[in-house]
């Protein structure tokens, strides 16, 4: 199967091109056209109605708050998809396939658009002489069931792929698990999306697989095609899958960061003097991102099932805290020389859009190295069940990260008032949605939240 670039010129033998893009949700979306249509389409893009970042997961249109201009003019009006024809691949034979950004009719580009909203932080880097490396961590849990039978099942009582042994990174798994796995890792050879591992995870079914770095905007879009393909996979083997942060009692599922920040010296992290140390810039940073770490909440656990990973104990940090080498912290500092050193962000859940939980994360990180701003003390013991008056808490529940989101006057500083505003609204209306249609203990994982995420968190 080819899969190499493909480039304008070489569409036409193909019976048709995907351009895609991901809501504030993180879905993917998008339409296939004809390449006529694609050739047509121009510098323009593809039209889309305004719908495609305005509709919550079960097609309801968000409701309840003010809307941005692209969102006033007239009843539904055209948002146009431009693709990137450096993203542009042959997904299979004869589809091609493109990521694209959302820009309204008049030309102006929509700053609540993820992607666009990353490639602003990424830029206002570059003004600075800074470049940004990033890596996803995917994790996922596999079934047993086809996607229909697990419909049919409203997504309870499925059979993890594998079985039920618990432990995490076990090689003696069945044949359908490691069969799983090894297709994935296939599509990707075959997509050129470089991959450097992949592994059984903690929870039963539960699978992970290790990105290698790129450019942040790269990694995103990577982080999109790979969560694809994943789907794609599990439903070609009659299987099914799901991001959600947490589908059961097991454990959750997250979609950790590793980020870098490099300048025409290299890695700005890297202490030349004590290479096991975070240098000065990566406290800088570490500043602006402890300072906003709160606020920066709802874009890394955006759902109302996300806030149900933060266990102690059970792998998610439930602390806003930072520590070097210490994986019970939010944040880990990875000193380890120039090709190396690197902060983990260990707050997203698997149900995060990396494109807005990246951008938050560089946002508050550029501001501290604006303003050289300095964290507090490295956390040093285990912040798993720490004393909230020593270690506090990352926000509990998607209401109170929304309100935290709102106080963060760095955020909306370096994120801008459309995406901020506009994110605000879409979460309150996931709270007020939760809280309004069914009945609920809020202790216990509800059908109406596998219902909204699993199949399209």
């Amino acid at each position: 199967m080819s899969s190499e670039r493909v480039s304008i010129e070489d569409i036409d033998h193909l019976a048709g091109v995907r351009v895609e893009a991901t809501n504030l949700d993180g879905v993917l979306l998008g339409k296939v056209v004809s390449p006529a249509k694609y050739r047509a389409a121009g510098t323009t893009g593809i039209a889309f109605p305004d719908l495609i970042l305005g509709l919550d997961l079960t097609n309801h249109a968000h409701a309840g708050f003010a809307y941005p201009k692209w969102r006033q003019q007239g009843f539904m009006p055209d948002l146009h998809m431009r693709p990137d024809e450096n993203t542009l691949v042959e997904w299979k034979p004869g589809v091609a396939s493109v990521i694209g950004d959302f820009w309204t009719a008049d030309g102006s580009p929509v700053e609540a658009d993820p992607r666009q909203a990353l490639k602003r932080i990424v830029a206002a880097y570059a003004e600075r002489g800074l470049t940004v490396k990033a890596a996803v961590e995917i994790e996922a849990t596999v079934f047993q069931e086809s996607i229909d039978q697990a419909r049919a099942q409203d997504y309870q009582g499925l059979s993890p792929l594998g079985g039920n042994a618990g432990g995490a990174g076990v090689l003696a798994k069945s044949p359908d698990f490691l069969a799983y796995g090894e297709a994935v890792t296939a599509r990707l050879d075959e997509l050129g999306i470089d991959w450097e591992a992949w592994s059984d995870e903690a929870a039963s079914g539960q699978i992970e697989f290790n990105l290698a770095p790129a450019d942040a905007v790269t990694a995103a879009d990577l982080w999109a095609r790979t969560r694809q393909v994943m789907r794609e996979v599990a439903y070609a083997q009659d299987r099914s899958i799901t991001f959600m942060s947490k589908w059961s009692s097991e454990y959750g599922q997250g979609a950790h960061l590793n980020v870098s920040v490099s300048d025409e010296d290299g890695n700005l992290f890297s202490d030349a003097a004590d290479p096991g140390q975070p240098s000065d810039r990566m406290l800088h940073f570490l500043g602006g991102v402890m300072g906003s770490l709160a606020g920066a909440t709802s874009f890394a656990l955006p759902t109302i099932t996300s806030y149900r990973r933060l266990l102690d104990l059970e792998g998610p940090p439930t602390t806003l805290t930072w520590g070097v080498a210490n994986k019970s912290c939010a944040v880990r500092a990875v000193p380890a020389g120039p090709d190396a050193s690197r902060l983990e962000y260990r707050v997203p859940s698997a149900d995060s859009n990396i494109y807005l939980s990246l951008a938050a994360f560089l946002a508050a990180g550029l501001a501290g190295l604006d303003k050289k701003l300095t964290p507090p003390p490295a956390y040093e013991l285990m912040a798993w069940g720490a004393p909230a008056e020593i270690a506090p808490r990352i926000p509990s529940n998607l209401y109170d990260a929304i309100e935290a989101l709102e106080r963060d006057t760095v955020l909306r500083e370096y994120l801008g008032d459309e995406l901020v505003d506009y994110w605000i609204g879409i979460r309150r209306w996931e709270w007020l949605t939760f809280h309004t249609e069914t009945e609920r203990d809020d202790e216990q994982l509800s059908v109406w939240e596998s219902k909204r995420y699993f199949e399209l968190a």
